[in-house]
């Protein structure tokens, strides 16, 4: 995917021209290329070579073979079976499968997760609504406050930005919906102030190209339909910030 600019205007995304320049942007009618100020860069041509090949070292071929980085387990991870009957509460499989993007839960947070606000955190589950896709979608907010707020509180012992920590559990969840946010994502992108609004305004461009370009990468990978356009993005983006040495070291083994 490429990169997602910083706002330019209200409303708006990316750059503007002067106001003297009367030439029109071109118009990208079969592969979308984001212009941004930074681009994750297997996605910033329209081939989709480079693409490919990040999703297929992440999750081998045949999908989550023995060469599968460990983060790929994060999408399918489950003991139950059951994730969709678990929409709407935190379980022990989600703090297991955020250990997998290098997220550490201490057992206070755990406790707090999964007992002490259980029920808060499930009625923030339920007012977010179901998953849809984030380009369909107009304006999506963090309930209250979203990671400033009561969504990162659970996460308070958890090492390194609550709020960026919150995505992840947040985007087992709602995977088609809320993007994971981490400095490796964001310091391809350019995202590190403000990440999901950029991402959905990129999605959204051009009739949804480059949703549908995500879609059809994802295809082309032999991935299954659980694996969403935002969870592609995602490891495209990161393995090129991962390949470039970019964000923190504690994101980078994911």
């Amino acid at each position: 995917m490429a990169g997602c600019a910083r706002p330019a205007g209200p409303g708006r995304e990316g750059a503007h021209p002067s106001a003297g320049d009367n030439r029109q942007p071109r118009r990208v009618r079969h592969r979308h290329r984001f212009r941004a100020r930074r681009v994750a860069t297997p996605l910033a041509t329209d081939s989709n070579t480079a693409a490919l090949e990040a999703l297929t070292r992440y999750y081998d071929r045949p999908y989550l073979g023995d060469g599968a980085y460990v983060g790929a387990h994060f999408d399918s991870w489950s003991s139950t079976g059951d994730r969709a009957g678990e929409a709407d509460r935190f379980t022990a499989d989600d703090l297991v499968a955020v250990t997998f993007l290098s997220v550490q839960v201490p057992a206070m947070a755990a406790r707090a997760i999964l007992h002490t606000q259980a029920e808060a955190l499930s009625a923030l589950l339920a007012a977010v609504g179901r998953d849809r896709d984030l380009g369909s979608t107009n304006q999506p907010r963090w309930p209250r406050g979203g990671p400033s707020g009561r969504w990162k509180r659970p996460c308070g012992r958890c090492r390194g930005s609550d709020g960026m920590k919150a995505t992840k559990l947040v985007a087992r969840k709602r995977p088609r919906l809320f993007p994971i946010w981490d400095s490796v994502v964001s310091a391809v992108l350019g995202t590190e102030r403000s990440h999901l609004n950029p991402v959905r305004e990129a999605l959204r461009a051009d009739d949804g190209a480059l949703h549908h370009r995500l879609l059809s990468i994802r295809k082309e990978a032999g991935l299954p339909d659980e694996i969403s356009a935002l969870r592609v993005f995602d490891v495209i983006a990161w393995m090129d910030g991962k390949n470039r040495g970019l964000g923190d070291g504690s994101d980078q083994g994911r």
